[in-house]
C-alpha cells in the first residue's frame, strides 16, 4: 500500500476512465503495456455477446431449479411465490442499472470491492474483499456445484436420492475440472459459457412451453386458492433470500469490466438483455411447476425439475436432469471466472498476497486465483444443507451490496465531476437500498444467529487489515516468504504479474 492511498482512496481508478473504443474492440490494443514496461495488462476479449452470457449464464445455475422449492417452503402460496420472484426480478434489475453506473464511472475489475475502496477507503474495501474470500464466492459456487452434482446424478438413481457422497464427489469434480479450463484459456472459459448458456436458455424454454400446454388443456387444479399459506416477517425475509439467490449474478459482469469492450456502451446494454430475458423465463417457469408439481411434491423434492420432466415428458424425462446438469456446470464456470478476477484485483491493490496477481504470460488466465477459489469452495463441500448455505450468506451478501449503492450516492456528493457516462434516477437506489435493508431484518428479528455471525466474521478481518496490510514495518522474513510464494508459482504456472490499465494511467 505505502502512500498510495494517500486520503485513503485510490485515486487512479476512477479519475483517469478508460478511453471510449470504437465498439469494435480495437482499444484493447492500446491497453498493452510496451514491453519496456516489463508488466502488461489485460486485453478486452468480451463481446457484447460475451457479457448477456456471463450475466445470463451466471445467474440460471442453479437457483432456478432449487430455489421454487425454497420459495414455496416459507411462503407455501403459489400466488404469493409467483409474485415474490417477480418482486426478485424487478430489485434485481434496479440493481443492476444502480450498478451500470458504478461500472462505468469506475472501470476497474473487482465490482464492489473496487466500488467500496474508492467511496470509502481501504478498509472497508478490505472487509468486503475478506468476506468474499470467506463466504460469498466459496458458498455461492459451492451451492451450484452441489446442485449440478445432484441433478447429474439422478438419472442412476431413479427410485431414491443419490447418496451423499456421491454427490459431494460429483461436485468436486466439477469445480476441479471447471478450475483446469479457466486456467488454460479465456477463450475456452467463455466458448464454455455460451455454450452452456445456450443449452439452459433451450431446457427451460421447453419446461415453459410444456407447462403452457398444460395449463391450456385445462389442468389448472393447482392454481385453487393461490393466496392460502403461512406468512411471516420471518418466512417472507427467507422466501426472497432463495429468490435472490436464483438472480444471483446480475452484477458479475462488473467484476470483469477491465476485460469488457467498450464497457461505457456494453455494460448497461448487457444488462437491459439480460435481466428482462431471466426475469422473465423464471416466472414462466415457477408458472409451469406450479402447474404440473402437486404441493406435497414442491414441499418434498430438491429436484423439482426432475419431478416436472417425470410427469410431462415420460420416456424422455432424463433429459431433463441433464439439462439441468448443464446449465448449472455453466452456472459454476461463471462464478469461478468472476471470482479469480476479484481477488486479482484486490491483490493488485496490495489487499492480497502478491501471488493472486499473477496471470499465464500468453493465456492471461489468473491461475493462482483460480486454484484458490476452487480449494476454497472444496472447503464448503463438508456442508450439505443447501437452504442453510443460501441463508447463512445471504444477509451479509446484501448489507455488502446495499454498502455499494450508498457509496455510488456518497460518490456523487464526494466527486460531482466524476464522469458517468450513465447517471441513474436517484429514486432507484433508494428504493433498492430500502428493499434490500427491510429483506435483511425481516428474517433477522427472529433469527439473529446467520446475521450476527456474518457480521463478527466480516469484523474478524480488521486485525487481519491492520496486521497484514497497513503495519509498513513487516519483518523481513515476511517479504522473503511472499517473494518464495510468488517465485514458485511463476515457476510451477509460467506466470507473471499483470497490473490494472488504469493503475498504468499516470
Amino acid at each position: 500500500m505505502g502512500d498510495r492511498y494517500g486520503n485513503g482512496v485510490t485515486t487512479n481508478l476512477v479519475e483517469k476512465p478508460l478511453s471510449h473504443s470504437n465498439g469494435d474492440g480495437k482499444a484493447a490494443n492500446n491497453l498493452v503495456a510496451a514491453p519496456s514496461q516489463e508488466k502488461i495488462v489485460l486485453k478486452r476479449k468480451l463481446t457484447l455477446i460475451n457479457g448477456v452470457a456471463i450475466i445470463v449464464g451466471t445467474i440460471i445455475g442453479s437457483g432456478i431449479f432449487i430455489a421454487p422449492t425454497g420459495v414455496f417452503l416459507y411462503t407455501e402460496s403459489v400466488g404469493s411465490s409467483l409474485l415474490i420472484w417477480l418482486a426478485c426480478g424487478i430489485l434485481s434489475t434496479i440493481g443492476a442499472l444502480c450498478y451500470a453506473e458504478l461500472g462505468t464511472s469506475i472501470t476497474r475489475s473487482g465490482g464492489d470491492y473496487a466500488y467500496l475502496l474508492v467511496a470509502f477507503g481501504p478498509l472497508v474495501g478490505f472487509l468486503r474483499l475478506w468476506i468474499a474470500l470467506l463466504i460469498i464466492r466459496p458458498t455461492t459456487q459451492t451451492i451450484v456445484a452441489l446442485t449440478f452434482a445432484q441433478y447429474a446424478a439422478k438419472p442412476f438413481f431413479e427410485d431414491c436420492s443419490p447418496p451423499e457422497n456421491a454427490v459431494k464427489l460429483l461436485a468436486a469434480v466439477c469445480l476441479c475440472l471447471l478450475t483446469a479450463i479457466n486456467c488454460l484459456s479465456v477463450k475456452l472459459s467463455m466458448k464454455v459459457q455460451d455454450l452452456f448458456t445456450v443449452g439452459k436458455l433451450l431446457a427451460l424454454i421447453l419446461i415453459v412451453l410444456a407447462g403452457l400446454y398444460y395449463m391450456l388443456t385445462g389442468n389448472l387444479d393447482n392454481f385453487s386458492n393461490p393466496w392460502e399459506g403461512t406468512y411471516s416477517g420471518r418466512n417472507i425475509g427467507y422466501a426472497f433470500y432463495s429468490g435472490l439467490f436464483a438472480f444471483g449474478g446480475w452484477n458479475y459482469l462488473n467484476f470483469v469490466t477491465e476485460e469488457l469492450q467498450d464497457p461505457y456502451k456494453n455494460l448497461p446494454r448487457a444488462i437491459w438483455i439480460a435481466m428482462p430475458l431471466v426475469t422473465g423465463i423464471y416466472v414462466l417457469v415457477n408458472l409451469a411447476y406450479f402447474a404440473v408439481v402437486t404441493k406435497p411434491e414442491m414441499l418434498s423434492s430438491l429436484a423439482v425439475a426432475v419431478t416436472f420432466g417425470n410427469r410431462m415428458f415420460g420416456p424422455l424425462a432424463f433429459m431433463v436432469p441433464i439439462f439441468v446438469a448443464l446449465s448449472t456446470f455453466g452456472g459454476v464456470n461463471g462464478v469461478l471466472f468472476t471470482s479469480a478476477r476479484l481477488f486479482a484485483t484486490g491483490a493488485q491493490e496490495g489487499h492480497l498476497p502478491k501471488f493472486f496477481q499473477l496471470f499465464h504470460v500468453k493465456q492471461q488466465t489468473p491461475i493462482p486465483s483460480l486454484i484458490f477459489s476452487c480449494l476454497m469452495s472444496l472447503l464448503m463441500l463438508l456442508t450439505d444443507n443447501v437452504y442453510l448455505l443460501i441463508n447463512y450468506f445471504s444477509s451479509v451478501l446484501w448489507l455488502s451490496v446495499v454498502a455499494s449503492i450508498a457509496g455510488m450516492l456518497w460518490l456523487r456528493h464526494k466527486k460531482p465531476n466524476l464522469p458517468r457516462p450513465i447517471r441513474v434516477n436517484l429514486a432507484l437506489p433508494i428504493i433498492f437500498m430500502i428493499g434490500c435493508v427491510t429483506l435483511v431484518l425481516l428474517p433477522n428479528f427472529e433469527e439473529p444467529e446467520n446475521l450476527l455471525i456474518g457480521i463478527g466474521i466480516t469484523l474478524a478481518g480488521i486485525p487481519f487489515y491492520y496486521v497484514c496490510i497497513a503495519w509498513q514495518q513487516k519483518p523481513r522474513c515476511y517479504g522473503r516468504l511472499s517473494n518464495a510464494v510468488v517465485d514458485l508459482c511463476r515457476a510451477i504456472f509460467n506466470t507473471t504479474i499483470i497490473e490494472s490499465s488504469e493503475a498504468l494511467k499516470e
